[in-house]
């Protein structure tokens, strides 16, 4: 008798916290599939990492089904609302939409609605326990990360402003709540129970949603309960383009995933593996890159029921090639580029299960805690969203209503021969595309595991807030050698801390032609893997 034996597969999770990795693995060993333990981890990080998402914000899905093969997205971002338009702003003497407070949360959370769909589609496991884990760590509390902590500290002033934040965050004797220290946060337990009883709607069309509406309006807000009502996330086809082989996977607009495809296509143009990876020539080179695509990025990005984005032009090998051109004969002089500071507050995880599934998936509040802003007794810290969209009437990213706005979020996958080899993604708004590029470089052209690529130097290009112009802001590790030649060729550098968190937290799995998974958690951050 022919010996046939199973094919087993391995099962990985990655997130940026600890107790949520392991609420994924759990799920997994159940009898859950990658879809199951991607909502429960979502739900996990928004009572574990309050300060970086939570049901106030919005959530993008990239996923692969093993039985259809297909590569498929979930839009979770959410809408701005009826009311919001650029004369509402600048009929009062505003340039600029306020980063904080009531006024800022404008846009729909998503997030909730993105659970529930994912599930809806292909979660195996009763919803009810999925949200378990998280109800039974609001409502019991966790001990407060490092990571947490310092962003608590950093946030103080928000925090002790705002009454609902600071009966969390401030102790009885009036000091912040201290790194081990439980946190607990009823408020939100409760709005997660009616969520795990009543689905979607118990957050978008129920009585909840008339009282938090009612008391966004009363706070002076503008989203109303037609706004909840009437969200809708939506399936989308993923962006892709091939690289050396292989095919890379992004969220099509509102996401800015393009920009990191569009990179991608121009470094193809060269061999990189030749050019030293802690060499001042990479980190111009992929500056350079990244001036070129955040140009075109900033040209058209938007909701694209706004406005067509002509994305067949700008993912095409010609059009890159054109963009490389202008690199190199420059070369080795920078390009001149502003850009938008954004928010970079944000938290990344990926799921791949023993049938093969695979979720790579992304959620943000915006700002760190968002607009600082929570509705009634709600225990929802709001999203600031919407403060990125622009009063300025040219702009493809003009707010105006029932608009999604220019969005960070990007989530990713690599494929081999129509099958997911690594899922990867990062905290930092405009440096996502850039860590992503570190990443995928580092495991693609270097030849490295997915732990020895997250653990790179990094860099970031770009304007952080309150700063008047870009800057390449390089961690120490990166040498003073590559400092000093990439200042004398012209860029203005700022060193940062080796391991600094405004390089972003990155996490990813690596699925190798032998079928072995391994994954990395970031340094950087509060995460683990767990896998088998």
């Amino acid at each position: 008798m022919q010996n046939i034996m199973p094919k087993v597969y391995g099962a990985m999770v990655a997130t940026p916290h600890y107790l949520a990795s392991s609420v994924g693995a759990a799920v997994l060993r159940q009898g859950g599939n990658a879809f199951d333990a991607a909502v429960a981890i979502s739900a996990a990080l928004a009572v574990v990492y309050p300060h970086m998402t939570g049901l106030g914000g919005d959530a993008f899905f990239l996923s692969y089904h093993a039985d259809t093969k297909q590569f498929e997205g979930y839009n979770g971002s959410g809408r701005s609302a009826k009311l919001a338009s650029a004369d509402r702003y600048t009929s009062r003497g505003m340039s600029g939409i306020p980063q904080r407070g009531a006024e800022s949360a404008i846009t729909v959370p998503g997030m909730v609605d993105a659970w529930w769909s994912v599930w809806s589609r292909y979660g195996k496991l009763p919803w009810a326990e999925l949200l378990a884990p998280a109800i039974a760590y609001a409502e019991k509390g966790f001990p407060v990360s490092r990571h947490l902590r310092g962003w608590i500290e950093k946030d103080e002033g928000l925090i002790r402003a705002h009454p609902p934040l600071a009966k969390l965050y401030v102790t009885e004797d009036g000091e912040l709540i201290g790194e081990g220290e439980r946190l607990a946060q009823p408020e939100l337990a409760a709005t997660l129970r009616l969520v795990q009883s009543g689905g979607r709607d118990a957050f978008y069309a129920s009585d909840f949603t008339a009282r938090m509406a009612e008391a966004i309006e009363q706070d002076g807000g503008l989203l109303r309960e037609t706004d909840f009502r009437e969200h809708a996330g939506e399936w989308v086809t993923p962006l892709s383009v091939s690289y050396r082989g292989y095919e890379l996977y992004q969220m099509p607009p509102n996401s800015q995933g393009f920009s990191l495809l569009l990179m991608m296509n121009m470094l193809e143009n060269t061999e990189l593996a030749r050019i030293p990876r802690d060499s001042a020539d990479f980190y111009h080179l992929a500056a350079e890159a990244v001036k070129k695509a955040f140009r075109e990025r900033d040209a058209v990005l938007t909701d694209p029921d706004f406005n067509a984005i002509p994305m067949g032009r700008l993912l095409s090998k010609d059009f890159a090639r054109g963009l490389w051109d202008e690199i190199a004969e420059a070369w080795p002089a920078p390009a001149p580029f502003l850009s938008s500071a954004m928010g970079q507050d944000t938290a990344y995880a990926a799921v791949v299960d023993e049938e093969g599934n695979a979720v790579s998936f992304i959620q943000s509040l915006y700002f760190d805690f968002g607009a600082a802003y929570v509705p009634g007794d709600t225990g929802v810290i709001l999203q600031n969203r919407g403060s990125f969209f622009s009063l300025d009437p040219s702009s493809p990213n003009v707010l105006e209503p029932r608009k999604r706005s220019f969005h960070t979020l990007m989530p990713a996958m690599v494929a081999r021969g129509g099958k997911p080899c690594l899922l990867y993604g990062t905290q930092g708004g405009e440096g996502q595309p850039q860590t992503q590029l570190s990443v995928v470089t580092g495991v693609l052209d270097y030849g490295l595991t997915i732990q020895e690529a997250i653990g790179l130097p990094r860099w970031i290009y770009g304007r952080t807030w309150g700063e008047d112009s870009d800057t390449l802001k390089l961690e120490s590790r990166c040498g003073e050698a590559a400092v000093e030649r990439l200042r004398a060729m012209g860029h203005q550098v700022e060193v940062l801390d080796a391991w600094d968190g405004r390089t972003g937290q990155s996490q990813g799995i690596a699925i190798g032609e032998d079928g072995v998974i391994s994954g990395a958690a970031d340094p950087r951050s509060d995460g683990s893997v767990i896998g088998w």
